[in-house]
């Protein structure tokens, strides 16, 4: 299987299956001189590490980072600063119940990559869905911590803004909240919907998805190119990587098709420290693929999980008609546990675009 790197001068290779013996990544391009600690990768990775409520799948993972190599450790002995050589870093598998896929074995879930893996490699690991699932991605969440410290000042955040039919109130919107509740939701009162809606999911044995957000602040102008490599494209690229993303859109997205010319323009102004101002930031901080100096606004949608106790018609791959249903311990709503991922890989897309354009012009 090749095509597991992603980005150019900030390249992220991730392997591991999720039920082999470990997962992780390697960072190849990170400069050197870059501090961070064990515990700032750690904090990501806790965020997106299952079992942490009953919305979530119970499978018991520490998710407990180890970085081995590319760094040299200051004299406080917490410090890491990166040598500008490839960083690994590791996270071990250590509650896998293989057998709980075992009815599965030549059954394809409808909506996953069961049948496509199978078709295109003549082979597919069917414990967890091997490379497929979404436990791939903590090794994401442990790149994009390093990502958040290669640009200066800036901050990405990300929150579940849709819930199936469930949406939060933008005019209550408090990054405050996000960290407050099982669902990264910045609305507090959308909390207690969020919960009695993905219960009665839940104990249906069927699942839902959301619509994720993430803002990134900080993001100095000029970043990206006009043609082949705009800002905006890279993003989209990276996130719409992450297992069950269906869409994706930056700024005001599709709305932008909804609306005049005038409404949607980004007007300028000169600020009062005679810089340009934005009145407005429908563009979502990108105008011709290259970043304007506004908080790049990105949104993605994640389909339903396909992994559920629902009886669901299919094939198997001996070319019999049958029925599926999945035991084991999965997300009835996968998106929750996106919003870290989606931080992650906006984070590496800016960080690379940022090298990109310093190597190019020797400014930012």
């Amino acid at each position: 299987m090749s095509h597991n790197s992603f980005g150019h001068l900030f390249r992220v290779t991730t392997w591991g299956e999720s039920h082999g013996p470990a997962l992780g990544c390697v960072i190849d391009g990170c400069p050197p001189g870059i501090e961070f600690t064990v515990a700032e990768v750690q904090a990501y990775l806790d965020k997106r590490k299952p079992g942490q409520s009953k919305f979530t799948t119970q499978r018991r993972e520490a998710d407990e980072v180890k970085v081995l190599s590319g760094v040299l450790p200051k004299e406080d002995g917490v410090t890491l600063v990166t040598t500008g050589t490839p960083i690994s870093m590791m996270i071990e598998n250590t509650d896998q119940r293989s057998k709980d896929y075992s009815d599965i074995a030549k059954r394809y879930r409808p909506g996953h990559a069961d049948y496509t893996y199978d078709v295109k490699y003549g082979i597919r690991d069917y414990r967890g869905g091997g490379r497929s699932s979404a436990r791939e991605t903590a090794a994401r969440v442990a790149a994009g911590a390093i990502a958040r410290k290669i640009v200066p000042g800036m901050i990405v955040r990300g929150a579940m803004v849709a819930m199936g039919t469930e949406n939060i109130d933008r005019n209550k919107w408090d990054w405050d909240q996000v960290d407050q509740n099982p669902f990264f939701s910045p609305d507090a009162s959308s909390v207690d919907r969020f919960a009695d809606y993905l219960d009665g999911i839940r104990k249906d044995g069927s699942s839902v998805g959301a619509v994720i957000e993430i803002v990134a602040e900080g993001v100095p102008a000029g970043l990206g190119a006009p043609v082949y490599s705009k800002l905006d494209q890279d993003i989209a690229s990276y996130l719409m990587s992450i297992n069950a993303v269906k869409g994706v859109e930056i700024g005001n997205g599709f709305e932008a098709a909804r609306i005049t010319g005038p409404e949607n323009a980004d007007e300028m102004r000169i600020g009062k420290d005679g810089k340009p101002e934005f009145l407005s930031n429908h563009a979502g901080g990108i105008l011709g693929g290259i970043s304007t100096g506004e908080a790049v606004i990105s949104r993605f949608a994640i389909k339903p999980t396909s992994s559920m106790l629902t009886p669901t018609k299919s094939i198997n791959s001996d070319g019999e008609e049958v029925e599926v249903v999945t035991k084991g311990r999965h997300d009835p709503c996968v998106g929750i546990r996106a919003v870290p991922i989606g931080e992650a890989m906006v984070a590496c897309a800016i960080a690379d675009h940022y090298l990109r354009h310093r190597g190019q012009t020797g400014r930012i």
